[in-house]
């Protein structure tokens, strides 16, 4: 295991060869990034998209190339207000290429999963965004051994299985 950095975990992006398969597992996050225009939301303020450009256009280079990214969202029901708000903009994602499911938490007792979020890059390096209680990134954890990128792609594997497409679901 190797601790990186924000920007080391970044250049994947533009790296990777043929797959980035992203877990979420958090109900709620916090990062600093987000949380100014989450908080616009909230009061009930338009916001614009110009701060989610860059994520599209990372997106949309890489699918046109060829290459997929894939997002399975793993969401306790009824939804809290951080997963509406996500829902609500998921659409532009998906525009921009990446295929977005939705997956509510009940469905996934029988699937072993490991304990953070990830991105797996081409089935050969997982990388795990480390959370504190409020949100906020603490750590990202770069792992290439086997034993835990085969963890990553069989939990992605079963829990895209069952996750709904981001077109089908409808947060109640």
């Amino acid at each position: 295991m190797q601790l990186i950095t924000r920007e080391e975990r970044d250049e994947f992006f533009t790296r990777f060869r043929l797959a980035a398969l992203h877990l979420e597992m958090r109900d709620s996050y916090g990062t600093q990034v987000e949380k100014p225009h989450l908080h616009k939301w909230e009061r009930g303020e338009p916001d614009d998209i110009e701060w989610l450009k860059p994520w599209f256009e990372t997106v949309r280079t890489s699918t046109q190339s060829g290459k997929v990214f894939r997002r399975i969202r793993i969401i306790s029901e009824p939804i809290t207000d951080y997963i509406r708000w996500e829902h609500m903009d998921a659409h532009l994602f998906v525009e921009a290429g990446e295929d977005i499911r939705w997956l509510p938490r009940r469905l996934v007792s029988a699937i072993a999963f490991p304990g953070n979020d990830f991105w797996l890059f081409d089935a050969e390096t997982a990388i795990f965004s480390v959370f504190s209680g409020n949100g906020d990134v603490v750590e990202r954890q770069l792992y290439t051994d086997t034993a835990v990128v085969q963890l990553c792609q069989s939990a992605f594997d079963s829990a895209w299985e069952l996750a709904i497409p981001h077109s089908e679901y409808k947060p109640g």
